[in-house]
């Protein structure tokens, strides 16, 4: 089991880096995607800056928190978008029918489908969100842990991306859906938790995970509490392999039908 776990995450690894070398052949283009997206990112600090010179606090977050909150997100953002950037077309590479092009690799069709690509532009998020940690307030000695919600952030948002995607398995046009969910998130996900109340905020730790990507990991952050470490770390792993679940009782129907067709 641990072996095969080794192989395909060995895999993953040579399709992301085979992926890179394709968009590296253009090093102007390549360089330059990553440092207007740093650029992009930074703008919207400005509104943050401006907001906390007249008020100490906004949701009960302080400005270091803000800062914490958008690096957290930029960072899992640029994790989850440069390593799985197909999972946000999945819905549309099932839709196609261009699954058919991962089905006869020797290696996880969903692994395989999801990082056939990269995107450039979020190894600037991932260096935006590094870049931040370090204007915050925060002791050098809370980074490891800030990286590791990084990536359990990153596989939540793409496990999220997996299960809505996969529901084009069964319904048709859910891809409008599923693009929703992917916008909404990291939409969500810059704001402080104590400006939504009621119904909202269940739908963030639910329908919208938000506070398993950035709420709890920043509570972590700001005031460790290991039991609020091992819920993310529950949740994360539960969503992971509910994403694979999902996506392979998908996949049985997917290939049934085709051979439906092949028969005609």
């Amino acid at each position: 089991m641990l072996t095969e776990v080794k192989k395909e995450i060995k895999l993953m690894l040579y399709s992301v880096r085979y992926a890179l070398i394709r968009e590296m052949l253009n090093k102007i283009t390549f360089f330059s995607n990553i440092v207007f997206m740093i650029l992009n990112n930074a703008s919207f600090i400005i509104q943050w800056i401006i907001l906390y010179s007249v008020k100490d606090n906004v949701g009960g977050y302080t400005f270091s928190q803000i800062l914490l909150l958008w690096g957290l997100a930029s960072t899992s953002f640029g994790i989850s978008h440069f390593f799985f950037k197909r999972a946000y077309n999945l819905s549309n590479t099932i839709v196609n029918g261009s699954l058919d092009n991962y089905l006869l690799q020797p290696k996880n069709v969903l692994l395989s489908a999801i990082t056939s690509d990269v995107e450039v532009s979020a190894l600037g998020d991932m260096a935006y969100g590094i870049l931040v940690f370090f204007f915050t307030k925060e002791s050098i000695k809370l980074f490891p842990l800030y990286i590791f919600f990084s990536i359990t952030s990153a596989l939540v948002l793409t496990s999220i991306a997996v299960i809505y995607g996969s529901l084009s398995f069964w319904f048709t046009n859910s891809e409008q859906v599923a693009d929703r969910i992917n916008s909404a998130l990291p939409s969500f996900a810059t704001y402080p938790e104590g400006i939504f109340k009621g119904f909202i905020k269940i739908i963030l730790y639910t329908i919208i995970p938000v506070g398993i990507i950035s709420y709890l990991p920043i509570r972590v952050l700001s005031s460790f509490n290991i039991l609020t470490l091992i819920i993310v770390i529950g949740i994360t792993i539960t969503l992971v392999l509910l994403s694979f679940l999902i996506f392979n009782r998908g996949l049985k129907r997917y290939s049934s039908s085709n051979l439906m067709v092949a028969r005609i």
